[in-house]
């Protein structure tokens, strides 16, 4: 415990200064001395096995029982052996972006269900909750209070000088930076970075910094395995920077690390950073940040393979990924699809623009959405592309077996790779384009938001001539023969190979196994002949083939050696 004292007051001395790190030490004591007594001694490890859904709470509904019942339930019912991990989107009230604008940050919303329906989902799969620690909804009792200008409150968000220079702020969105609002003390201008109804906490406050040390705490005691840190990277503001990946938000990670090892050693940090390559990375740290990290180029990068029939850029991509070797006990977190769009940001300096544009108008002609984000100079660039990630690589107006085929081309990329694999649930479930949701709400990433009734999913899955049945019946054949393979552990190593522009191929090895597998994914419709050879046997070929010397279209090959 001293050595955790002395951890947390150094890394205080990186956040604050003179007065407010004495304030902030005293805080940061007093909140230890609260959990003190209380040490969380589970030991759970990472491994082949795991395989994280990511879903809303009610992204499976019924009209009999609260969302989170109804999800438990399919998921028992249909996946439970190969589905281990499950994401759950916001879960706490919220009065606005689905989830992203929260109102009360240790209270589960009432129409999905409640802390007894998390705890038994806890009990058969390991739980990611969202931390939404950048911003909360403007109806937050601690906004209420700032408005109301209650002296404890009023730091707790960031008040703005409209006529301060605010030109090198990093905009994710084309909307204002800053939003006025009525105070008891008149007029007042508040940092909203993502929403008008998403106030930005003030983390220069290191009472605030605490406060949410605590619900991350709280969340684990709940029965978190992971905690995502949803736009972590946005979290401490400082005028004449771009407010993005500040020393400052690098050490809040740490600290918020800290403390979940003390007192809950077996929960992981995840943070969410759509950004470039080396800023995503740079949140491992020294091994002592974010266990693991989202892979934002890996989306835009596979489906542009797909478009194109050629893995070059993602081979590129991938094989740089070698240059900057894990740390032990870092890893990725592989995902395609989300709740979110496909990042545009992630393959700048990869894709040229003629390449990104290509992307983009395949994206378009498929029946997607482009959304846009303000730059500094106040032009707009894309953002993010919205569509199903199945429609994003096949158009709609193909059939089935072409969709189904491409799809799970770009699925098994995802399967191979060094990390642990992220499935958002239309991902599962094969949906294609919702644009009921986008036309009823105006906003783009509803493409990708249907909430699916639980009746008519289970019928669909059922029929074998559903492109549902085709989709989930082989995503649960890849994930059990994937998760009985150490090779496939997230800390075996990977190398890329070069074998063809129309072929994706790694290598995964497991040193303490021995174990290696050479994965290899045909992204185009013709047949692919190797130029030499693999001896070994494919683990998901039909009867014991031994050597493997050519690819099928959109063959997915894992050959154990």
């Amino acid at each position: 415990m001293k050595d955790f004292h002395v951890k947390s007051l150094e890394l205080l001395k990186v956040i604050y200064k003179d007065e407010t790190l004495k304030n902030a030490e005293n805080i940061i004591s007093s909140l230890i001395d609260k959990w003190e007594n209380y040490k969380d001694i589970k030991n759970i490890k990472l491994n082949e096995k795991d395989a994280m859904l990511i879903t809303y709470g009610d992204g499976i509904i019924s009209d009999k029982e609260k969302p989170l019942r109804t999800l438990k339930k399919f998921l028992d019912e249909n996946c439970q052996e190969e589905v281990t991990d499950v994401h759950l989107l916001p879960i706490c009230p919220s009065t606005s972006d689905d989830g992203f604008s929260v109102s009360d940050y240790k209270t589960v919303d009432e129409c999905l269900g409640d802390w007894e329906d998390i705890k038994a989902l806890s009990n058969n799969y390991g739980l990611m909750i969202d931390a939404v620690v950048n911003h909360s909804s403007k109806s937050h009792a601690w906004f209420k209070a700032c408005l109301d200008c209650v002296e404890e409150y009023k730091d707790y968000y960031i008040e703005a000088d409209p006529d301060a220079d605010y030109s090198m702020v990093t905009r994710p969105r084309a909307l204002p930076l800053l939003t006025k609002f009525k105070t008891k003390e008149g007029e007042k201008f508040y940092w909203t970075t993502f929403s008008d109804d998403q106030i930005d906490l003030n983390f220069s406050n290191p009472v605030v910094l605490a406060e949410m040390i605590e619900v991350l705490l709280f969340y684990a005691q709940k029965g978190a395995k992971f905690i995502r840190l949803d736009a972590i990277g946005f979290a401490f503001k400082k005028l004449g920077t771009t407010c993005m990946h500040l020393e400052e938000t690098h050490a809040i990670v740490k600290l918020m690390r800290l403390f979940l090892q003390e007192f809950f050693p077996s929960t992981y940090i995840i943070t969410e950073t759509n950004v470039p390559h080396l800023d995503n990375i740079s949140y491992f740290g020294d091994g002592d940040e974010a266990h693991l990290v989202y892979q934002f180029p890996l989306p835009p990068l596979t489906m542009f393979s797909l478009q194109k029939g050629d893995t070059s850029k993602l081979t590129q991509w991938a094989k740089s990924l070698e240059d900057t070797p894990l740390k032990e006990g870092n890893t990725y977190f592989n995902f395609l699809a989300s709740h979110d769009g496909v990042g545009v940001r992630p393959i700048e300096g990869i894709l040229t623009e003629e390449e990104k544009n290509f992307l983009i108008d395949n994206v378009l002609k498929n029946g997607g959405r482009v959304s846009y984000r303000t730059n500094t100079d106040g032009s707009k660039s894309p953002y993010e592309l919205n569509i199903s990630y199945l429609n994003g690589i096949t158009s709609p107006e193909k059939d089935n077996n072409e969709k189904f085929q491409r799809f799970m081309a770009s699925q098994g990329i995802m399967l191979s790779m060094q990390g642990v694999p992220g499935i958002y649930y239309h991902s599962l479930l094969g949906s294609e384009n919702w644009y009921e949701g986008v036309e009823a709400s105006g906003i783009n990433r509803r493409i990708n938001r249907e909430k699916l009734h639980y009746d008519k999913l289970t019928a669909e899955i059922k029929d074998e001539t559903s492109l549902r049945h085709m989709v989930f019946t082989r995503y649960k054949e890849l994930l059990k023969i994937r998760g009985s393979h150490s090779a496939f552990s997230p800390y075996a190593s990977q190398k890329v190979l070069e074998l063809s522009p129309s072929l994706f191929a790694v290598e995964r090895y497991n040193e303490s196994t021995d174990e290696r597998i050479i994965a290899i994914v045909n992204v185009t419709d013709k047949n692919v002949k190797l130029k030499e050879p693999i001896v070994g046997r494919d683990l998901l070929a039909s009867g014991q083939i031994e050597e493997v010397t050519d690819l099928k279209p959109y063959q997915i090959a894992w050959i154990l050696l």
